[in-house]
């Protein structure tokens, strides 16, 4: 006579049954990112619906005031209600993320499936190319761009998306080789397949998947890299709440107000850092079915 041990799962009707099932394969860290994302996506949508303060109104009479409850992330220089203005900037910081992110990948796709399928000579061509703009750090060809172009919403997305482009471009370029050579490859070139249908059926598609992950860790780093480029002077023009712009116009009073600094920085850090827990996720999930395969 055999015996089970029932657990409360077990026990549980069957619809409580299933969600129980599948929330128990994504780690609880996931939903805590996925929920962070979401707050900041609702701000970026409907920022009036989080913010308490006009993001933009000036009160000389109560300027450089610390987080308190009249105002959670305290006041600025002009008075300003800081927690409004880090939510008001949600909008212009993950549009800078997510474009640069867009125009990055679709580069790197372009270059990277493009020497992967070419022969040696366009393929050597666009890998000297690759090296020569990877050798310079991502920050510097930003500058460069956004020194030439001016500071505004549509060069920084430029500015960051071409900055990126290159490491994610080797990244594709990688991959094609690799599935270019796979066995399932081969054995549809034997079948006689024209060359144009793999590399729509199977050559593209599979080289592309790893790039779910690499969207959603692109736009975290995007974020840190626009800020960066704002906190050196090269962002947004003021009085814009974009979280990097707020990071530059509070640096020259991190000794009076830490308030300044630390807020907009935990904003970026928070949406950085959920983004990249839900990447990685992807990324294991993605690796695993490849391996099950």
């Amino acid at each position: 006579m055999s015996s089970s041990v029932l657990t409360s799962r077990d026990l549980a009707p069957p619809l409580l049954r299933g969600v129980l099932t599948l929330s128990g394969s994504v780690p609880l860290r996931v939903y805590a990112a996925g929920a962070v994302v979401l707050v900041f996506l609702l701000a970026a949508v409907a920022p009036e619906l989080l913010q308490t303060h006009n993001a933009f109104k000036v009160d000389l009479n109560a300027t450089l005031q610390p987080p308190s409850l009249a105002h959670l992330f305290g006041t600025d220089q002009a008075g300003r209600d800081l927690y409004s203005r880090v939510v008001k900037g949600a909008g212009q910081s993950l549009a800078i993320g997510v474009g640069a992110t867009v125009l990055s990948m679709t580069l790197a796709i372009l270059l990277g499936v493009t020497a992967g399928l070419s022969g040696r000579i366009i393929d050597g061509a666009i890998s000297r190319l690759l090296d020569t703009l990877f050798a310079f750090p991502t920050l510097f060809l930003a500058l460069l761009f956004v020194t030439v172009f001016g500071t505004t919403v549509t060069t920084q997305i430029v500015a960051v998306g071409i900055g990126t482009a290159p490491g994610y471009a080797r990244m594709i370029r990688g991959q094609v080789l690799a599935v270019r050579g796979a066995p399932y490859v081969e054995a549809a070139k034997a079948l006689g397949h024209p060359f144009g249908r793999i590399v729509r059926q199977h050559i593209v598609p599979n080289a592309m998947r790893p790039l779910v992950a690499m969207l959603t860790l692109g736009v975290g780093q995007a974020i840190i890299w626009a800020s960066g480029l704002a906190f050196l002077g090269l962002g947004v023009a003021p009085p814009s709440p974009e979280w990097g712009a707020l990071l530059d116009a509070g640096r020259n009073y991190i000794t009076r107000a830490w308030w300044l600094e630390v807020m907009p920085g935990l904003a970026i850090v928070a949406f950085a850092l959920s983004v990249t827990v839900i990447g990685r996720h992807l990324q294991d999930r993605l690796e695993g079915k490849v391996r099950a395969s």
